[in-house]
């Protein structure tokens, strides 16, 4: 596999419908340094911070370094990691900041039109040496729906080189439909046959205050988080035009729905940004779970024989499926995983 570097486009932001070409054709957009680099260390503080009273980090190093217990590795949506990002979906800096007008100014000069935030917004941790959790290729589209002309901004919090385990994008896959997804380990449960792909790969070493903007509808995909002891941070904050419809689910509840917005609000300093989007005459459309279908088929198959990769997945069907029936059916496969899994670890001495 190659990997190309990305193309900066600053010179792209004053003249809009050059900048909406590149995207057209390309899928994405890279941005270096239109953030403030200070504003993003705020909100790298403010997460690290979180981290170290859950224990994450390695006591009596520097906050700001991130330097983490790889031993304390867990991802969504296992109950340790849950437990974080509750308290992390509270920080009321990690929501605020995807309305920085700097972030606006790039998405709008892309819509032409006004923006709204997702209030469904979304934090990343990728723990070194835990390469089998790497988010797989996947399209966003699945997860968000509504419009596909949403798109994502994943801001690094914090210089992130490619070891560090960055965001790598397959230029030109927006054109193409959406890919069949299948079980997997990483973020979302599911990805795509990489054979099935393009080599068209592109990535950069980022620094803070740079921004990647992609297409709903583009392959993605995380690099392996390979330094020793350091923890990627990174944010989505996604973006779309006002008047494009929008899944219900992406107004209901906090990602992950373990809380509420109430419980999110508590706290803050500022009520401005509070309920923003309910004062946006939005047209609201339901949410297709048949996107996950072959997802959900595949974990229970997994599960009777035993796959550990069928965990991540049936975890999710026990936490937020909408049936019951199939919550409890997934309840009692993962005993059963877990105690052949817990029957094959070896004794340790």
């Amino acid at each position: 596999m190659t990997l190309r570097e990305f193309r900066p486009s600053n010179d792209l932001l004053k003249r809009p419908e050059e900048l909406r070409a590149r995207l057209g054709e390309e899928g994405h957009l890279f941005f270096r340094g239109v953030l403030p680099r200070d504003q993003v260390i705020k909100v790298r503080r403010a997460i690290l911070e979180r981290c170290r009273d859950a224990g994450w980090l390695v006591a009596g190093t520097e906050l700001m370094d991130g330097i983490v217990d790889p031993t304390k590795a867990c991802v969504e949506p296992e109950p340790q990691f849950l437990a974080l990002y509750t308290a992390v979906q509270q920080l009321e800096a990690f929501h605020t900041f995807a309305h920085r007008p700097e972030l606006l100014g790039v998405v709008e000069a892309v819509l032409g039109e006004p923006a709204l935030p997702h209030p469904n917004k979304i934090a990343r941790f990728s723990f070194p040496q835990n390469v089998r959790h790497t988010t797989p290729a996947h399209q966003d589209f699945p997860f968000i729906q509504g419009t596909a002309e949403t798109f994502t901004t994943w801001v690094p919090l914090g210089d992130t080189p490619r070891e560090l385990g960055g965001l790598k994008i397959d230029a030109g896959t927006h054109r193409d439909r959406v890919f069949d997804h299948h079980i997997s380990f990483g973020a979302g449960g599911m990805g795509i046959d990489p054979n099935s792909l393009a080599d068209n790969w592109h990535s950069t070493d980022y620094r803070a205050g740079d921004v990647l903007l992609f297409h709903s509808m583009i392959v993605h995909q995380a690099l392996p988080n390979l330094t020793p002891d350091r923890l990627r941070l990174s944010v989505d904050y996604r973006y779309q035009a006002r008047s494009q419809p929008i899944a219900e689910s992406n107004l209901a509840a906090p990602h992950t729905g373990q809380i509420t917005w109430e419980e999110v609000y508590r706290g803050w300093s500022s009520t401005d940004l509070q309920y923003y989007w309910k004062k946006v005459d939005l047209a609201v459309s339901a949410f297709d779970t048949g996107y996950f279908a072959t997802r959900d088929r595949e974990a229970f198959e997994a599960a009777e024989r035993g796959d550990p990769v069928a965990r991540p997945a049936l975890l999710r069907i026990a936490q937020r499926d909408p049936d019951p029936a199939k919550r409890e059916l997934a309840d009692r496969a993962l005993v059963e995983l877990d105690r052949r899994l817990a029957e094959r670890a070896p004794i340790s001495t």
